[in-house]
């Protein structure tokens, strides 16, 4: 039996056991990652920003096929058919619609409506406070030490700012440098409602990534990573790498022909049409504020990601990582991860409780 702390406003929001999300992180979130989380009793989210329709439908009822717990999708708000994947997910009975940019309140109503919990990703006070006004259930915020894209505070100042704006209205969970239970205890204390975690996810033997990248990742200190702006126009965490230092000192023509050519792929791999990369592109400009040289900068993202996630090229794709690299030594199942951070987590809590 677990401490009664565990037992959060989040866990049971959500129906799951133990308050633990495995983000929906692009190539790397599969059925067999999410599922196997889910079915350890934490929050196992799909990464459908990357899959077509018919991708996200097939992924849904292999997750099905592994186990009935509650799990999440992760979905980008400004798809042109975004639409119909809300209203896949209601059919399926998806227990969490999770958005790297906050959906607007007319999709939220109609993702209530159809009792699937909302949950957006955030970086700042202003955004948590923004997003609550529009009705979502809970909200991840992540600190500047998470992988992927990222803000520049770091989570020990920026979870209290947001429990503090918005904590008595929602359940906040905390990402950005867990990976352990006292990790977990931290953010209890801080007011937060459980942990989200990417690269831990990563490395454990139920991620499709390759063993020569997770090998690579298990190489590296927490001084490894970098902040850059040249993978899509934004700041992303990622690996540092030779190709990062060659994107680091590429110049502008260069970067813009890289990232015409991989949105090229990308469009070919995904299916999705130019009006529909063009609408994308538009919503994408509008909604978090972007030049048009970062949306043409924004088609590397999939296509660098998923060569080392998936087709196992560092040499040719990026890696995104949290600075809890470099703490991560090795490769448990998400079964064995969540029971080992749980167990760590009681006997912190049974410490300081006397």
């Amino acid at each position: 039996m677990s401490h009664a702390a565990l037992s959060t406003r989040f866990t049971e929001l959500v129906g799951i056991r133990h308050p633990i999300v495995q983000t929906g992180m692009g190539w790397v979130a599969t059925p067999q990652l999410a599922a196997a989380t889910s079915a350890a009793g934490g929050l196992g989210i799909l990464a459908a920003a990357t899959m077509s329709y018919a991708e996200l439908a097939a992924a849904i009822a292999a997750v099905r096929e592994r186990t009935d717990a509650p799990f999440g999708v992760n979905m980008r708000a400004d798809q042109a058919d975004v639409g119909d994947r809300v209203d896949l997910l209601i059919r399926e009975g998806v227990r969490v619609a999770s958005f790297a940019m906050a959906p607007k309140q007319d999709l939220i109503k109609r993702l209530h409506d159809g009792g699937v919990l909302v949950m957006p990703s955030i970086g700042a006070k202003r955004h948590a406070e923004k997003v609550a006004a529009w009705g979502v259930d809970a909200v991840l915020v992540q600190g500047g030490e998470g992988g992927g894209h990222t803000g520049s505070v770091p989570t020990s100042l920026l979870l209290p700012q947001v429990v503090d704006a918005v904590g008595g209205e929602l359940p906040v969970v905390a990402a950005g440098g867990y990976f352990d239970g006292r990790g977990l205890v931290a953010a209890l204390a801080y007011g937060a409602s459980g942990i989200a975690m990417g690269t831990r996810f990563l490395l454990t033997s139920d991620s499709p990534v390759p063993q020569a990248v997770k090998d690579l990742y298990l190489s590296k200190s927490v001084t490894d990573t970098v902040v850059t702006k040249q993978v899509d126009g934004v700041p992303h965490r990622v690996l540092l790498s030779d190709l990062v230092q060659q994107l680091e000192g590429a110049s502008t023509p260069r970067r813009f022909t890289g990232a015409a050519r991989n949105a090229m792929r990308f469009k070919k791999d995904s299916g999705t049409s130019w009006g529909e990369m063009v609408r994308e592109g538009r919503a994408m400009r509008k909604t978090m504020e972007l030049s048009w040289s970062q949306v043409l900068m924004a088609g590397n993202t999939p296509m660098l990601l998923r060569a080392a996630m998936v087709d196992g090229r560092v040499d040719l794709g990026v890696m995104a990582s949290g600075q809890v690299v470099g703490v991560i030594d090795d490769l448990p199942s998400c079964a064995e991860l969540i029971e080992r951070i749980i167990a760590e987590a009681d006997t912190v809590l049974e410490r300081l409780t006397g």
